[in-house]
């Protein structure tokens, strides 16, 4: 799942801070791929002085063939239920947003789309952000100041009928102005907002058309509307917002980037084609297809068989891992690098069993952590180790350790905790209280590597009196999770880095706070945090909120999953897997043989 509106946190100059490393894989040269360590393969062609346009590349018919883990299911991807990475992996080729992400998950403007974004005052802060006057979408109506206007009305969260996933940032924005022929945009915040290069819409790309919410709604003009207009026409608008863009509709689900997506073939695949509106430098191959297999051998043997030509996973496994690795004699590079998503299991406080906090700190104990990664990540990634963290990321400044004292793989130690607590041990093991079993499931999508994580947890817990079953949903992130249809969740955030992205997981009422966590003092230090005017001035927020979620015991981080991609011989341009995945850059990919 995707964190969206500002989806973790570091600082916006040179992607302050991750160190990436090539495991397992990397060279090139005979491939078409930069030579050197996998970290210097991040930079795209037309990346230059902290920006980026669509480079001169060659044109060609071919049509590349792509494989992931999961299926696209939405154009919209910041609806609460639908927003996840999958549905980006697809959208940033289609839909742009002010500033994008490199491979390396730098933050650089995004000179296609934007002439200029300038902070015009400090106080009030404000934000002019200038539009590419040859923007347009791909029915040739302009990107003009309507869609960033749509953008702040369905997140901002004062018109309640938009079921957004967080209205961080957007709700410290008042109305966005127009000028200019709604070519500039300028935006004043309340109060200031230090993650403002994550809006309209760097993580979920969700800068979305605002005429056709117009045309399906019969809503003469999108600014008029605000969130004290009448209720029916708030509600026109939002039910199309939540709902009209799910599937795939070639009318409306329009693209500003260089690649318009040309058909869906629902849970077997999607095609993309050069958009013939685009402004910019056309993309290198005339059509890419993305087909989807959820076991990473069977993606690796595609990629062997030549059914595919790029492949690239946000759920690696050792045994898909080893298999590509093995493809190096056909020519295959294979590269993986630590990933800006974590693994983790949310409890939901709904359930009785865990508002009992002796049944949570008992869980955390039993879980080894360094069993599941010794085992599931590090034959993926070497130098792997449990997260730390909910917000912060390895090689990171001001990365606290809150887990390692909580979640410590000891059994006995669970079970003594249980026991004070007044849990009674039946025959079988299991451990009851008041005619209550200790018995729950978890509940996961039919990923591999977490079967194999649930397998490990039910072995570690059984001893202190658990009794866990395994729970697969391959629909699990497209609906059940958002609605806390679960009893223990296990799945993936994917933040962008912007730490504000958290705030709308872990704050009380959050719209992505699912599972019910409380934590009054990370309300308090998330306020704070929201209140600086620089990243490095709310680090210590973030850590104080950190802290005190760690305390509740509702959600463990279990390990960061390694971002892991490969291409076969003869492919030019696919050299990094960004937050975005590999579609990132796909308009200068070459297949040179």
């Amino acid at each position: 799942m995707r964190r969206s509106k500002a989806f973790a946190g570091f600082a916006l100059s040179a992607a302050a801070a991750l160190a990436l490393s090539a495991c397992g894989g990397g060279g090139g040269g005979g491939n078409g791929a930069p030579t050197g360590d996998v970290k210097s393969w991040a930079t795209a062609q037309g990346e230059k002085n902290g920006a980026y346009s669509a480079p001169q590349v060659p044109q060609s018919n071919d049509t590349i063939s792509v494989i992931t883990d999961k299926p696209w299911n939405s154009y919209n991807n910041g609806t609460a239920d639908a927003s996840n990475s999958y549905n980006s992996f697809i959208n940033v080729a289609t839909l742009q947003s002010p500033f994008m992400l490199d491979g390396n998950n730098k933050v650089i403007l995004n000179k296609d789309l934007m002439d200029s974004v300038e902070v015009t005052n400090q106080n009030p802060q404000t934000i002019v952000w200038k539009i590419n006057p040859k923007a347009v979408w791909s029915d040739g109506v302009p990107v003009d100041c309507k869609d960033f206007y749509l953008a702040w009305l369905s997140n901002n969260g004062a018109a309640k009928d938009f079921s957004t996933a967080s209205t961080t940032g957007y709700e410290q924005m008042q109305a966005p102005t127009c000028s200019d022929n709604g070519k500039t945009v300028t935006t004043v915040f309340t109060s200031p907002f230090s993650d403002w290069k994550s809006l309209f819409d760097i993580t979920s790309n969700n800068l979305l058309p605002a005429h056709i919410v117009e045309q399906k709604t019969g809503i003469a003009d999108i600014t008029k509307l605000t969130p004290t207009s009448p209720p029916d026409q708030l509600k026109k608008a939002a039910d199309f917002w939540n709902n009209g863009w799910k599937g795939f509709d070639k009318s409306i689900d329009l693209s500003d980037g260089p690649y318009v997506i040309d058909g869906w073939v629902q849970n077997q695949s999607i095609t993309l084609v050069r958009n013939p509106k685009w402004w910019g430098n056309p993309g290198g191959p005339a059509k890419i297809t993305v087909k989807w297999a959820r076991d990473l051998v069977a993606q690796a043997q595609a990629l062997q068989n030549n059914e595919v030509q790029v492949q690239f996973s946000a759920q690696p496994d050792a045994n898909g891992s080893d298999k590509l690795k093995s493809l190096s004699s056909q020519g295959v590079t294979y590269a993986a690098t630590p990933g800006l998503s974590f693994e983790h299991l949310d409890l939901n406080f709904k359930n009785p069993l865990f508002q009992d906090e002796a049944v949570r700190k008992a869980f955390f104990q039993c879980v080894n952590r360094n069993e599941l990664v010794d085992k599931l990540i590090k034959p993926i990634e070497s130098d792997a180790k449990p997260a730390g963290a909910l917000m912060f990321f390895p090689g990171e400044q001001g990365l606290p350790d809150n887990y390692s004292d909580k979640s410590t793989g000891n059994a006995n130690q669970a079970k003594q905790t249980l026991q004070a607590a007044g849990w009674q041990f039946g025959p079988d093991g299991v451990a009851t209280k008041n005619g209550q079993r200790l018995a729950f499931s978890i509940s996961h999508t039919d990923i591999p590597r977490r079967t194999q994580t649930v397998q490990l947890i039910q072995s570690e817990c059984k001893a202190a009196g658990f009794d866990i079953a395994d729970k697969t949903d391959p629909n699990f992130l497209n609906g059940p999770v958002s609605a806390g249809q679960y009893d223990v969740a296990l799945f993936a955030w994917s933040q962008a880095p912007f730490k504000s992205s958290s705030i709308s997981v872990y704050k009380t009422g959050g719209g992505q706070n699912w599972q019910g966590l409380t934590a009054p003092a990370a309300d308090q230090a998330f306020t704070q945090a929201l209140a600086q005017t620089s990243q490095e001035a709310a680090i210590p927020y973030y850590q104080q909120a950190e802290k005190a979620i760690s305390e509740t015991y509702g959600t463990l981080p279990l390990f960061n999953t390694p971002n892991q991609w490969a291409f076969a011989q003869g492919m030019k341009g696919v050299y990094y897997q960004s937050y975005n995945g590999a579609l990132w850059d796909a308009n200068e990919w070459q297949k040179t043989s």
